[in-house]
C-alpha cells in the first residue's frame, strides 16, 4: 500500500490552483494533461489546459506509472528540488577549493552557462551564485574570527585585498562588525529539499532554531528578529543539527518517522515557549485546538494569545503547529499555506492508518 494513496485535495480546489498557478500547492499534487501525455507542477508557466483534459496525481511516480512524461519546462521530477548534476559538481568544486572566486569565464570553462546558474540559484537559494559564494566566504571568515583568527588574516584569507572592503562586506552581510562578531553566536543555515518545496533550516550549537518554507511571507521578518533581538550572526554552513533534520525530514515525508529527535533551541518569551511545548505534545496523526491548548496551560481565556504564539513558531513540521485546527474543525491559518497544512495532516493520517491492525 502506498503512503500517497488518497491524499489529494478536492478536485475543484486543484483545478483552481492549477489555473492560478498557485505555488502554495507545490508538491501537493501533480497535473497530468491527457491530450499531450505530459505532467507538470501546478505552478507551471506553460499554457494551461482545459480542466476536462486534466487528471491529478499525488505523486510524480503515479504520473509516470500512468504513462505520462515529465514537462521539460517546469521539470516536475525536480519537485523535491534535488540539485542537477551540473550544479552538484560545482558545489563539490566549491567545497574542495573554497577560496576560488569563480568568474563567469571559469564557469564557462566548466561547461556551465552563468545565466542559467544565476537563475537556478535565485530560484533555489534566493540569491545569485556569486552572492551565495561571497556570503559563504564571509561565513568561513566568521568561523575563523570566532576561533581566534585575526580580522586581518580573515579578510585576506577570504580573498579581500583591503581590510575596509572586508569590514564593509562583513557588516552588510551579517549586520555586525567583525570585531563584535567574535563574541556573537553564529546561526548556520542551509537549504533543504522537500516534496512540498524548498525549506531553509537554521541551527546553532544548541540545536535547530528555524525551519521554514522559503516562500513563507514572514520568513524575512523572522530572520531579522533572530539577528536583532537575539544577537545571531547568520551565515551559510553545516553542523550536526542541520544534517539530522535533513535526514529526519526525508523519513517524515516518506511516512517512516512520527517523532523528530533533532535537538531544538527556541528563543522566545516564556509563554510562547509554553505554547510551543504543548504543540510538541500533540500526537502524530491527531489534532488539537487553540482553546484546548489554552486550557492545558491553565489559561482557558487565552485562545487568541495561543494563536499568536502558534503563528510565531519558527520550526515548521518539527514543532507541529499544523496540527492545530479551529474549534469548528476548520484548518485555520498556517504560515506555509493551508494547502501544505492539509497535505501534512493527510500524510500523517495516512501513515497512522497503515499502522492500524486489520479488523477481521
Amino acid at each position: 500500500m502506498n503512503i500517497h494513496t488518497a491524499v489529494l485535495p478536492p478536485h475543484a480546489e486543484m483545478v483552481r490552483a492549477m489555473l492560478e498557478r498557485d505555488t502554495a500547492y507545490e508538491g501537493v499534487f501533480f497535473t497530468a494533461v491527457k491530450t499531450t501525455g505530459i505532467f507538470c507542477r501546478p505552478s507551471c508557466t506553460a499554457r494551461k489546459p482545459k480542466p476536462e483534459n486534466v487528471e491529478f496525481f499525488a505523486h510524480a511516480d503515479d504520473c509516470l506509472s500512468a504513462g505520462y512524461r515529465a514537462c521539460l519546462r517546469c521539470k516536475p521530477l525536480d519537485a523535491a528540488a534535488i540539485a542537477p548534476d551540473w550544479v552538484q559538481r560545482l558545489l563539490n568544486a566549491v567545497d574542495a577549493e573554497p577560496e576560488t572566486r569563480w568568474s563567469d569565464a571559469q564557469l564557462l570553462a566548466q561547461g556551465i552557462e552563468p545565466l542559467k546558474l544565476r537563475r537556478w540559484f535565485k530560484q533555489h537559494f534566493g540569491m545569485t551564485f556569486h552572492a551565495w559564494l561571497r556570503t559563504r566566504r564571509l561565513g568561513m571568515a566568521l568561523g575563523g574570527i570566532r576561533q581566534g583568527t585575526s580580522i586581518d588574516h580573515a579578510a585576506f584569507d577570504s580573498g579581500y585585498e583591503s581590510l575596509s572592503g572586508f569590514r564593509d562586506a562583513f557588516q552588510k552581510s551579517f549586520h555586525i562588525t567583525p570585531g563584535r562578531a567574535a563574541a556573537s553566536e553564529p546561526l548556520l543555515f542551509t537549504r533543504l529539499t522537500t516534496p512540498l518545496g524548498p525549506m531553509i533550516a537554521m541551527a546553532e550549537r544548541r540545536g535547530l532554531v528555524l525551519l521554514e518554507f522559503l516562500d513563507r511571507p514572514a520568513l524575512t521578518r523572522e530572520v531579522e528578529a533572530l539577528q536583532n533581538r537575539h544577537g545571531y550572526v547568520v551565515a551559510p554552513g553545516h553542523n550536526l543539527h542541520l544534517q539530522q533534520i535533513e535526514q529526519q525530514l526525508a523519513l517524515y515525508f516518506a511516512g517512516k518517522l512520527s517523532e523528530f529527535t533533532v535537538a531544538l533551541h527556541l528563543p522566545g518569551s516564556e509563554f510562547a515557549r509554553q505554547v510551543w511545548g504543548e504543540l510538541q505534545r500533540i500526537p502524530y496523526g491527531q489534532t488539537s485546538t487553540y482553546g484546548s491548548i489554552a486550557a492545558r496551560l491553565g489559561k482557558p481565556g487565552a485562545s487568541r494569545a495561543v494563536g499568536l504564539a502558534n503563528g510565531h513558531n519558527r520550526l515548521s513540521i518539527v514543532v507541529p503547529c499544523h496540527r492545530v485546527i479551529g474549534a469548528d474543525g476548520s484548518l485555520t491559518g498556517y504560515g506555509g499555506g493551508q494547502p501544505r497544512k492539509a497535505f501534512l495532516l493527510r500524510l500523517e493520517n495516512a501513515a497512522v492508518q497503515l499502522t492500524q491492525p486489520l479488523a477481521f
